[in-house]
C-alpha cells in the first residue's frame, strides 16, 4: 500500500474518531426546546453541553432517576430558542428559616 494511502486511511479514522466522540453529548444550544424535553422523556436521563465548558445530567420530573436524597428540581438550559425549562438532580436542602 503506497504511503498516499496509509496517510488518508488514518486521516479519515482521525476525522471519524473525532465526530464520533463529539456526538456522545448533544449541545442544548443547537436543539430547539422540544427537542430537548423530548429526548429527555424518551431516554429518562441526558447528559448535555450547555455551553462552551459546560454539561450537566437532566432527568425526567417524574421517575427514579435521582439518587437519595436527590430529587428532580426545575432548571432552565440555553435552546436554539431561548431557555427551556428541565429538571436536573438536587439535594432540595430542608434548611427552613428559624
Amino acid at each position: 500500500m503506497s504511503a498516499r494511502v496509509s496517510t488518508l486511511l488514518m486521516t479519515m479514522g482521525i476525522v471519524l474518531a473525532t465526530t464520533g466522540l463529539a456526538a456522545a453529548r448533544p449541545d442544548s444550544r443547537s436543539m430547539s426546546c422540544a427537542e430537548i424535553q423530548s429526548m429527555i422523556q424518551s431516554r429518562r436521563a441526558v447528559v448535555l453541553t450547555t455551553g462552551p465548558n459546560t454539561y450537566d445530567r437532566y432527568v425526567r420530573q417524574f421517575g427514579n432517576e435521582c439518587d437519595w436524597p436527590d430529587i428532580p428540581m426545575s432548571a432552565y438550559i440555553p435552546s436554539r430558542d431561548g431557555d427551556c425549562p428541565v429538571h436536573r438532580c438536587q439535594d432540595p436542602g430542608l434548611d427552613f428559616p428559624e
